[in-house]
């Protein structure tokens, strides 16, 4: 492709290509993908977006297709992959200049040439690096800016790399480069430090764009650039030198207010220092030894005491919470029980924190964690009133600790705790006893703060075994404050039945259980929407008073009714799908619990549930919930589930059709509510007979849930062998053809066992509508299976077909004698001395006695018999059968 006549029209067509109209769109977009392929169009594309005069919009998509073009033929081995002399041009043309004035625009450039770096540098383009060290040092800001933003994109791009060659080459960049990176880094971090006080915000947020940049690779060089990093007495300055660098930044947060434009980029530069402790002593936790003081009394004293005041912010702290965290969770750093065993390394770093950890500076942190974070804030209290079911969602687990205050502060009180609990316990036990007996309503502070104290109890439950006796705490203090009604109590009844909840699986009577009920059953009869439902969610949805081990059916029942109404009200009531899912999942938890006995109850969901499966069309997370619901109330229902058919069986359907998207969410609990509904069917019916139309391309899927299917299969047959075998059978055996050659043996021995469940309900019909497989399973005998379970099973289908549909036998064995060019007697015998021969492979007493039959059955018959098998064999086989 010529550049020069080529340049015009791949302009043009690109120009279309941004077009808003498909008319135009298209055909460009299909030009541009014929041409991808074609030599020169990726120079044509790099003239195109260095061209600062063109329209941006045409510059942008010219460096996507670049970029997605490196991909796809940038390797040698790659299908039209592009020459070496135009990748030399590219490397070259790339790095000719860093001058794009579009931010947007220099970032995907930046990307795209650590893509290419990722595939040829060093090898191939071993100047790539030094140009980018010369540009970085040129005044010009612009360009300055631009080549330490591809600088750090290759970095990344680099350190990523896992292959034991590429990171020995990345080993040996890092020692080469390292000193010049910090002091790169150095200069722009001092170049801000002066420039921060002189009002110009343009300059010193160009300042601080530079040093977040320089952190970035001065971190991706830190973390992955060394074997041994503690070694290397740069890389060990650089990390002391984080904790005066932060006190700095931090200090300057003070000048630079929250309106200021610079403040984003200051707090991303601070959360950038603690993101290099944080993955260093993630990757190097013995490298990470000498830092371990210093860390703990940096990220102690801003977080725990007067000195952060001010200064720090929350995703801040959140990240001294989580180095603190590391330090004291880290296994590396714990010496086994006999400390001769442990490393030196080991016993260095427990000897550090040991030295740190003191009680008083323990039960500093155990006492403001408690008392100043796990308060309720007034934003919390105010979404609480305003949006009761977010401030809910805003409580879930998961990673959320490593971002968020809240649940970050209670992960470490539980690590802390767990590690030092000897030292911890008689501190929260303290803290307990001041606050015995009921709270003044008038007191908000002192609610909270109980609040708070009964948050730390919860959370160090299994801790406090040994220390709380929760049965006569429950009596005399939760159950009471769990009846004060008053709307400022609110907080606290809801932190009361959560508490319990924690203690639950740790030590509560059952005998307690009903005065628990009663108080669940009080406490969701509250006017208040909020207080009704964060008390009610909080507790069974964290841990159940009905789904751990010591429930007992007998204590629940005279709390059913109101308890299952109540539910289905709160279920009505909330209007967010997680909610929602929520309540499902307790009811169907109290309805698995209570099985039959919830039949008098369920009216009101029954006709609740097809509005809400309704309403969920567009929330496959909720039809979810909605399907284990319907599975434990079929259950409960037993036959009387068929009542549901109308509603449930358009609901099957649904959701095992594979032609229909939901299937991806929906399916493994379609077809779980498919069995039991059919294991729970009193008898076929023509709607339930028809949704097996959706179980053959379920097959051909060949997934984890064919064990599901065969369930199902073998439902109908036992339901209802005649009508179903008549009408799916030739699908049925055509697909169980076609999986008997793709599955594993395993598989095969469950394909036959729903074969051999159809000849035993049905031993006419079931051997002409199974006739294709059965050919195979005589050969695999004749043949000697080689796998015990599949020869056993052949065996137990054979003898079946033998014992109880002789007249179909015969005529197979004279199929068999055709297709093997033998006479049938010869056949016969062949077949029976390999089948007394392989009777070892039959374990199962049931299939040795089907055996013994169905040879048996033959003694009478007109076949020489003796002549053409083992008789002394069979003799000896029937004398060891205990019969």
């Amino acid at each position: 492709m010529d550049l020069n006549s080529a340049s015009t029209v791949v302009l043009q067509v690109l120009t279309q290509a941004t077009s808003q109209d498909t008319a135009v769109l298209k055909p460009a977009e299909e030009q541009l993908k014929q041409w991808e392929t074609q030599p020169g169009f990726y120079s044509v594309l790099l003239n195109i977006f260095t061209n600062h005069t063109l329209d941006i919009n045409v510059r942008w998509l010219a460096v996507l297709y670049f970029k997605n073009g490196i991909d796809r033929y940038w390797r040698r081995v790659a299908p039209h992959a592009l020459s070496e002399e135009e990748k030399s041009t590219l490397r070259a043309g790339l790095i000719t200049n860093f001058n794009e004035p579009i931010n947007q625009i220099a970032t995907q450039i930046a990307v795209l040439i650590a893509k290419v770096a990722r595939l040829d540098c060093p090898r191939q383009w071993p100047e790539l690096i030094p140009t980018l060290i010369e540009s970085v040092k040129v005044q010009d800001d612009l360009r300055q800016h631009r080549a330490l933003l591809t600088f750090y994109h290759v970095t990344k791009t680099l350190a990523s790399k896992r292959l034991a060659a590429d990171r020995k080459l990345f080993y040996d960049l890092a020692s080469g480069i390292y000193s010049f990176a910090c002091s790169l880094w150095n200069h722009h971090t001092d170049t801000f430090l002066q420039q921060v006080s002189s009002g110009n915000e343009a300059a010193v947020l160009s300042s601080l764009e530079r040093t977040l940049l320089s952190l970035k690779v001065l971190r991706k060089l830190t973390v992955n650039g060394f074997v041994e990093p503690h070694k290397n007495m740069e890389v060990m300055g650089f990390l002391h030198g984080i904790f005066e660098r932060l006190k700095q930044f931090l200090e300057c947060s003070r000048s630079i207010g929250t309106d200021n434009v610079c403040r984003d980029r200051l707090e991303k530069t601070i959360i950038l220092f603690t993101k290099v402790l944080l993955d260093f002593l993630d990757q190097h936790p013995f490298s990470f030894t000498p830092l371990i003081q210093r860390s703990l009394e940096f990220s102690v004293s801003y977080v725990f005491t007067e000195v952060g005041e001010g200064v720090t912010f929350e995703r801040f702290i959140v990240q001294c919470m989580n180095l603190i965290k590391m330090i004291v969770k880290n296994y590396a750093y714990k010496p086994s029980k006999n400390f001769e065993d442990s490393s030196p390394e080991t016993l260095e770093a427990h000897k550090i924190k040991m030295a740190f950890f003191t009680y008083p500076t323990l039960t500093e942190i155990c006492r403001r964690l408690v008392s100043h974070y796990f308060l309720l804030t007034e934003e919390e209290l105010t979404m609480w009133e305003e949006d009761p079911e977010g401030f809910t969602a805003e409580e879930t687990g998961g990673d959320s600790w490593k971002y968020s205050l809240r649940p970050c502060t209670e992960v470490l009180f539980i690590d802390i705790f767990h590690e030092y609990n000897q030292t911890l316990t008689p501190v929260l036990l303290e803290m307990m006893q001041t606050l015995q007996g009921p709270t003044n309503v008038e007191d908000m502070n002192a609610l909270l703060i109980k609040d708070a104290v009964y948050n730390a109890v919860g959370l160090a439950a299994y801790e406090l075994f040994d220390s709380v006796d929760f049965d006569q705490w429950f009596k005399n203090q939760l159950l009471p404050e769990l009846q004060v009604i008053h709307n400022r109590y609110k907080p606290l009844r809801r932190r009361v039945i959560w508490l319990i909840g924690q203690w639950i699986s740790v030590k509560f009577k059952s005998d307690l259980r009903p005065m628990l009920y009663e108080a669940i059953c009080n406490l969701l009869q509250d006017q208040d929407l909020v207080s009704q439902f964060h008390v009610f969610s909080v507790f069974l949805n964290r841990s159940s008073p009905v789904d751990d081990f010591e429930f007992r059916t007998d204590q629940f029942l005279p709390y059913l009714e109101t308890m299952f109404t109540l539910l289905f009200q709160l279920l009505q009531q909330v209007t967010e799908c997680d909610t929602k899912m929520h309540v499902l999942h307790v009811l169907s938890c109290v309805i698995e619990r209570v099985n039959v006995q919830i039949r008098p109850y369920v009216g009101c969901l029954v006709q609740y549930l097809p509005l809400l499966w309704k309403q969920s069309e567009e929330h496959n997370m909720l039809r979810c919930a909605i399907l284990t619901t319907l599975i434990h109330l079929v259950q409960g229902l037993g036959a009387d589930s068929k009542n549901l058919y109308p509603f449930l069986l358009p609901v099957i359907q649904l959701s095992t059709d594979v032609s229909q998207p939901p299937h991806v969410y929906l399916l493994e609990d379609g077809l779980e509510l498919w069995l039991v509904t059919l294991e729970n069917s009193p008898c076929i019916t023509p709607e339930l007979l028809r949704i097996f139309q959706n179980m053959s391309p379920l097959l051909e899927l060949s997934s984890e849930s064919l064990r599901t299917c065969f369930k199902i299969i073998n439902g109908y047959i036992f339901l209802s062998s005649t009508e179903f075998l008549q009408t799916y059978a030739v699908g049925l055996c055509q697909s169980f053809c076609e999986l008997l050659k793709e599955i594993t043996t395993d598989g095969q021995v469950q394909v036959l066992k729903v074969v051999e469940n159809a000849l035993k309900v049905n031993p006419v019909l079931g051997p002409q509508m199974f006739q294709p497989i059965l050919p195979c399973i005589f050969r695999g005998i004749i043949e000697g299976e080689r796998y015990p379970v599949v020869m056993s099973t052949y065996l137990g289908v054979m003898g079946r077909v033998l014992l109880q549909n002789t007249s179909f036998f015969s005529s197979l064995l004279n199929e068999m004698a055709h297709k093997f060019n033998q006479e049938m007697d010869q056949l016969l015998g062949n077949m029976i001395e390999m089948w007394v021969d392989r009777m070892d492979n039959i374990t199962q007493p049931e299939r040795r006695k089907l055996s013994a039959l169905a040879l048996l059955s033959l003694l009478p018959s007109d076949n020489s018999l003796i002549c053409w098998c083992s008789f002394y064999q069979f003799i000896s086989f029937l004398s060891e059968f205990p019969f």
